[in-house]
């Protein structure tokens, strides 16, 4: 059970994880590699770093098999919304693809009480609708040749809100380290069969997500910039953002990380310049995402004082 300080340092954990997340899509736009190799670089990095730990793998060696496939399969999950996120970044810009993770909460109020046994809570459904005029605005304030991009976010938000759903549900199973080297590491498996089929395939590249005459390797730059994203903005709070869902729920978790894309277009703004491409709708849309961030709140206060009565 947990206590109210374990609540409190729960959000504080993860809106520091909601700062760094903050930077991944601007880390997206400045490296060149497009989303399939950007995201086994990103997945493979993390995943060798933590399997070079002993305490790591030991303590993946106790864990039944059954488990170790529950989060192979996570992992797996991860990986298509990282890849369908940094598509939405190449396909449209930073903004957008920060700004459709705001629809998460969405998926996640249907999402979460199926896979977790939870009760189901209207009004989070309803809290989550309330941003869909928001996507509207949004939609509205940007190219139309980003609306592909849009539409491939937002397919990112469905598979974050899957995730974190199973995670919520698997977390207290397993040590946080142990669990992200093996959703890393299975991710990062995962898009090597991807990126090997198209390959052998001879795909002519996919717009956004691979391009074939691409090579893997890395020139000094998008080194530089993979691994300040594989370290600062995947392992430490990843992990860390684990340890906060065994004191919140995944919806929670969510609405805290709807304040991403705050950050996200702030960066954008000012290392990017992308304000040049976005009208003032666009930020009108945003600003009606983010509010819901402001109102679960007072609304989880409300509904606990209600089961306490």
């Amino acid at each position: 059970m947990s206590t109210q300080r374990d609540v409190t340092r729960a959000w504080l954990q993860i809106h520091f994880c909601v700062v760094l997340w903050g930077f991944t899509a601007i880390l997206g736009k400045l490296i060149t590699l497009e989303s399939v190799p950007l995201v086994l670089w990103r997945m493979g990095l993390v995943a060798f770093a933590l399997f070079l730990w002993p305490r790591v793998w030991r303590s993946m060696g106790a864990l039944p098999r059954g488990l170790i496939g529950a989060y192979v399969g996570v992992g797996c999950i991860v990986a298509l919304h990282w890849l369908t996120f940094y598509g939405a970044i190449k396909l449209a810009n930073a903004s957008v693809a920060a700004t459709c993770i705001a629809t998460v909460p969405i998926f996640l109020a249907l999402i979460e009480p199926a896979l977790t046994g939870r009760r189901f809570r209207w009004w989070e459904l309803l809290l989550g609708l309330f941003a869909v005029p928001g996507i509207a605005l949004l939609m509205g304030g940007t190219p139309e040749h980003m609306n592909v991009g849009i539409v491939v976010g937002i397919a990112s938000a469905f598979f974050a809100a899957l995730f974190a759903a199973l995670n919520k549900r698997l977390i207290l199973r397993a040590g946080a380290l142990s669990v992200t080297a093996i959703e890393m590491g299975a991710g990062a498996v995962f898009i090597g069969v991807i990126l090997g089929g198209l390959m052998l395939s001879g795909a002519g590249g996919v717009a956004g997500m691979f391009d074939a005459d691409q090579s893997l390797l890395l020139d000094a730059n998008d080194a530089v910039w993979l691994l300040v994203l594989a370290f600062g903005c995947t392992l430490l709070p990843f992990a860390l953002s684990l340890v906060a869902l065994r004191h919140l729920s995944a919806y929670a978790s969510a609405l805290a990380v709807n304040l991403e894309p705050v950050y996200a277009i702030i960066l954008a703004i000012i290392i990017l310049g992308e304000q040049a491409e976005l009208e003032p709708t666009f930020y009108l849309g945003a600003a009606l995402i983010i509010s819901v961030v402001l109102i679960y709140p007072r609304l989880q206060a409300r509904a606990n004082r209600a089961a306490a009565v």
